[in-house]
Formats: C-alpha cells, sequence, structure tokens
C-alpha cells in the first residue's frame, strides 16, 4: 500500500500535492479522509458490550482510510470499534501525527472531523459567497474517498455484509482487502468498478465531537480555520 506516514520529505509532497492539481483544484491537498462502517457478528457484541453498536444500531467497526489522487488508499485504520467517533480515530492515528508536522499539505475531510491546519472539512455555516465556493470545491472532491470505499466493497462484496471471522483477526482481514484491493488497480484489474456505489455509511451529519476543554486542540482548531480562510481567499481569486 502506498503510504501516507512514507511522506517524510519536501519532494514527495510537493509530487503528491501535483498529482492532485493534475486532476482536481483544491490547493494543496494530496488527498481525502473519511470512515466506514463495516458489520461483524453481532455475537461480538454480547461479548464486548455497545461499544461496538455504531451510530446506525448495528454491530460494526468504524474504519478510517485516506486515498490520493489516483484513487490509491495510502492508509487504513480498522481497529476501532463502531461506536468511535471519527475525529477520535483521527486525532490517535499515525496519519495525524505526520500530518501535524507538514508545513503546506492537507487532506480533505467531512464534518466528522475537526478543522485542522493539514485537515480542511466545509464551513458549517457558510456565510459569504467565498465560504460557499469553498464547500462547493471541498464536497466535489471529497467525494474521492467514498468512490474508493464503493469500489473496495464492490471487490470484496463481504465488507457490504457481515464479516463472519472472530474478531480479533478482522481488523488484519479488512486491511488486507485494502491492500490486495490497491494490488489489483495496479494490476488493471478494474471490471468490478464499472459501477461505483458512492452511498457511504458516515455521512456528513456525524458531526465532529469538539473538545471545548483541552486547550491542544482548540490550538489545533485555531490554526485550521486561519488556514481554511487563507486557502478560501486563494481558490476565489481563481474563480
Amino acid at each position: 500500500m502506498i503510504n501516507l506516514c512514507e511522506l517524510q520529505d519536501n519532494e514527495a509532497i510537493q509530487e503528491e500535492k501535483q498529482r492532485w492539481l493534475r486532476r482536481y483544484n483544491f490547493p494543496t491537498a494530496i488527498g481525502a479522509i473519511d470512515c466506514t462502517l463495516i458489520r461483524i457478528k453481532k455475537i461480538h457484541v454480547n461479548r464486548h458490550g455497545n461499544e461496538y453498536i455504531c451510530r446506525k444500531q448495528f454491530p460494526a467497526l468504524n474504519v478510517q482510510a485516506t486515498c490520493n489522487a489516483e484513487e490509491y488508499f495510502t492508509s487504513v485504520s480498522a481497529e476501532w470499534p463502531g461506536s468511535v467517533h471519527d475525529s477520535r480515530i483521527w486525532r490517535n492515528s499515525s496519519v495525524c501525527r505526520v500530518f501535524r508536522t507538514f508545513n503546506n499539505a492537507v487532506l480533505l475531510g467531512d464534518q466528522g472531523y475537526g478543522i485542522e491546519k493539514c485537515l480542511m472539512i466545509p464551513y458549517r455555516n457558510p456565510a459569504t459567497p467565498r465560504e460557499e465556493a469553498f464547500n462547493n470545491l471541498l464536497k466535489r472532491e471529497r467525494v474521492i474517498i467514498e468512490r474508493c470505499f464503493g469500489q473496495l466493497k464492490q471487490r470484496f462484496p463481504t465488507l457490504q455484509n457481515i464479516i463472519r471471522l472472530r474478531l480479533l483477526v478482522i481488523p488484519s482481514f479488512i486491511a488486507a482487502c485494502f491492500v490486495l484491493h490497491n494490488v489489483a488497480k495496479y494490476l488493471k484489474d478494474e471490471a468490478v468498478l464499472e459501477e461505483e456505489n458512492n452511498d457511504n455509511d458516515n455521512d456528513d451529519d456525524n458531526l465532529d465531537e469538539e473538545d471545548n476543554n483541552d486547550p491542544a486542540q482548540e490550538v489545533q482548531r485555531r490554526e485550521g480555520q486561519r488556514k481554511r480562510n487563507e486557502l478560501t481567499e486563494i481558490m476565489f481569486q481563481n474563480i
């Protein structure tokens, strides 16, 4: 799997940004991020409690992934119970730790995440044409990750249904599906990708659970808001 966490030098980061701009228009973006719910057997809930019951009221894992402009998955985190919020998974991920060290590269996310200088989300209540333009562009380009999830689940239909394995091995099974999907795309085995499924279980109504009592998170939020405003001005000039 192409690994975002291995992007340590400026040359590699610049290459990813140029790859994004060859297909899309969002400045400084190098990928998109989202979570998707993968159903598991109900028996796991009986053993581990309600932490695996997601907001859709079925037992699941909440799987976070990122993708690049060429629709390859670039990271996956598949060990979190379904009740865990997207923003918490992000804050505890290796992708988050690495991206927070970048100066001028962003991922595109939805309202399930909090705004940071390295993670752009839409304005919750856009008040100006510029903010509306920012939201429209971000939402239009962020959908790439939903398309990738749809392709993955078509290639491995068990991810659309219920994984009937021991809970201990399910995260490894899911991660293997992501890796094999990348391999299949690289080998141009795209027969199952003709029909795309953009119906993602984790959509924009899953709002970020902001922790206003966490000073570190507040700093990240303010920096993210400043970055978003800067990008909004750049984008508006080019519209």
